[in-house]
């Protein structure tokens, strides 16, 4: 019973005290749980307008919503990493000064789009396009209209009414979409939905975060906003590259049709990938952050970390790669089996981008985000020289191959780049790669050994094969990594013990 008493004293301690790690647990839960709710219900909404609406449609809004993100990160003002970090994050008029500058922003973002509209609907031959980015980012105004003390709830930690706002935003907005889709079934159902999710966070913040912005502006709060800004400008250009070349470069080659059966297929598993690297930094921060002095103990939390990525991410990217027809065919219906190739090479890129956010997390907490920078410039510089070609003489699948190349580029140059750091040992880091390696090795052959005989006809035949050798392989690596670790931590431990002879 003692020792009932103190577990569970622990856990609360753990979970429900006020401390940063039980804060940054219990905000962990609210954010998986209202990202996984919030991407359930869009992945039901996408298998739905799938079959409501035509590939067009998605190709559509694919541009209207590049395009917006181009204006959006060329007048980023990093507003929420500036509220977070900085000492006077919580102060009332600091909170103020970052409400007008983002109103303003957001202002001057919407009318750029609105006079460029006209010039992208004829670059692309589409006039509707014109009139579809004028509707769709009026989210925009929302978005910068939203409570001042929202960011504020971020710093507190408070990550559950932030969950409610962005989470809860987006379920709504999802099903207006899918009820405007009935009546309307174009895309301006996919223009007006998307509009309405931040008017509703719009709504949602100020219920759950109250607090109206005064008209008095401290303009020292405002120089200080503006000059953190200074290092955010880039950064966002080039992640924006890397996103989202390859669809503005399909859209100009390809019809809309094909543009969209390519971004409904991608769409299958960049959600995943945004929600694996949104929970790595938000766990894996801290925990590097506090040893950052401690090498030694950095890398080692670098190799955990990657290895049970390798084990949980490369099988994952084999099942999808080799059952992406069928996938498809379920999920969207046959017509969009054509975006098999896209999804396979896609599954790749998703894999190295969730390994690859380790070595960035390590960076950023050992103060070396400049580093990141550099790694982040190669692979834009990658995609810029790839994305064409590759999508000009290979079709819509270049556009996937050349951000595999410039993912992989630039993921091998950040980790040559942390070993300076670090000193961390690129030969221990690739033999992590071996378990996950040969357990996916051995489902290829079980897959096509399978269709080989004829066992497997039915797509929901083929998921179900591919699935089993997925969770097969699960199990087989992991109880193989627990035991490898559980001998890791017995001959720690018998270090530490007082009397032997590499006890310090």
């Amino acid at each position: 019973m003692r020792v009932y008493g103190r577990a569970k004293a622990s856990i609360n301690g753990l979970v429900l005290g006020d401390a940063l790690r039980a804060k940054a647990m219990r905000g962990g839960a609210w954010l998986g749980s209202g990202s996984i709710a919030e991407q359930a219900v869009r992945f039901a909404r996408n298998m739905l307008l799938a079959r409501i609406l035509a590939p067009g449609a998605f190709g559509t809004m694919a541009i209207v919503l590049s395009s917006a993100s181009l204006v959006d990160v060329l007048t980023d003002v990093g507003m929420n990493a500036a509220i977070i970090q900085s000492p006077r994050g919580s102060n009332a008029a600091y909170l103020n000064a970052s409400w007008w500058l983002g109103l303003c922003r957001s202002i001057f973002s919407y009318s750029i789009i609105f006079a460029v509209a006209p010039w992208i609907s004829r670059f692309y031959g589409r006039p509707e396009i014109s009139g579809l980015l004028r509707v769709a980012l009026l989210s925009v105004l929302f978005n910068g209209a939203m409570s001042p003390r929202v960011f504020l709830a971020q710093r507190e930690m408070k990550l559950g009414r932030w969950a409610g706002i962005t989470n809860g935003g987006g379920i709504c907005g999802v099903i207006l979409t899918v009820v405007l889709s009935f009546y309307m079934r174009d895309v301006w159902a996919l223009a007006i939905g998307y509009c309405g999710e931040n008017v509703f966070r719009f709504v949602l913040s100020y219920v759950l975060c109250p607090g109206a912005p005064s008209l008095h502006f401290d303009w020292s709060a405002g120089k200080e906003l503006l000059t953190f800004s200074r290092g955010i400008l880039g950064l966002s250009i080039l992640n924006l590259i890397i996103a989202r070349a390859d669809v503005f470069v399909l859209g100009r080659l390809y019809p809309l049709a094909a543009l969209g059966l390519y971004t409904m297929a991608v769409a299958l598993v960049a959600t995943p990938s945004v929600f694996c690297t949104n929970m790595l930094g938000q766990t894996l921060m801290p925990a590097v952050s506090s040893v950052q002095e401690d090498d030694h103990r950095v890398n080692r939390i670098l190799l955990e970390v990657t290895s049970w990525l390798l084990l949980l991410g490369m099988p994952a990217a084999v099942f999808i790669s080799l059952s992406a027809p069928s996938l498809l065919r379920l999920a969207y219906g046959a017509r969009y089996i054509a975006a098999a190739g896209p999804l396979s090479v896609a599954s790749a890129v998703v894999f190295l981008t969730v390994l690859n956010a380790v070595p960035t997390i390590v960076l950023f907490a050992k103060g070396r985000p400049g580093l990141h920078r550099h790694a982040v410039v190669v692979t834009a510089a990658v995609m810029l020289a790839a994305i064409y070609p590759a999508s000009k003489f290979l079709g819509p699948v270049g556009g996937q191959i050349a951000a595999l190349l410039a993912i992989s580029v630039g993921y091998l140059f950040q980790l040559i780049l942390l070993r300076s750091v670090t000193g961390l040992n690129l030969l221990r880091y690739g033999s992590a790669f071996l378990p996950a390696a040969l357990g996916s090795a051995a489902m290829l052959v079980t897959v096509f050994g399978s269709r080989r005989l004829g066992l497997v006809v039915r797509p929901a035949a083929d998921v179900a094969l591919c699935g089993a050798c997925c969770l097969l392989v699960y199990v087989l690596c992991t109880s193989v990594h627990l035991r490898a670790s559980k001998r890791k931590i017995s001959s720690y431990m018998s270090a530490k013990e007082p009397g032997t002879a590499t006890a310090r």
